[in-house]
């Protein structure tokens, strides 16, 4: 059987939960669930008292979803539909 493997600070991926899925340590929830709620509009400390999570493990979820994203590169596709700002 496979160890959950540490990807980041407190963030792990568990072949057991959620296989593939980042997780935060020692939970079951998913840093797409952490960083849907931040962005919903709850606060840092709304958040980690919602899913019994340290203020640390939530900030770690942040700093995950950072460090993914700055690899990120985005090509436009020749004909795609450009949207402004505002959608």
């Amino acid at each position: 059987m496979m160890e959950d493997i540490e990807i980041a600070p407190r963030i792990i991926v568990s072949e057991a939960v959620h296989p593939g899925r980042p997780l935060i340590r020692g939970t079951r929830i998913q840093v797409s669930v952490v960083l849907g709620s931040l962005a919903a509009g709850m606060s840092v400390d709304e958040v980690a008292q919602e899913y019994d999570l340290s203020r640390e493990d939530v900030l770690a979820a942040l700093a995950y979803a950072q460090k993914v994203i700055e690899r990120e590169l985005v090509l436009p596709l020749p004909g795609a539909r450009r949207e402004g700002p505002t959608g």
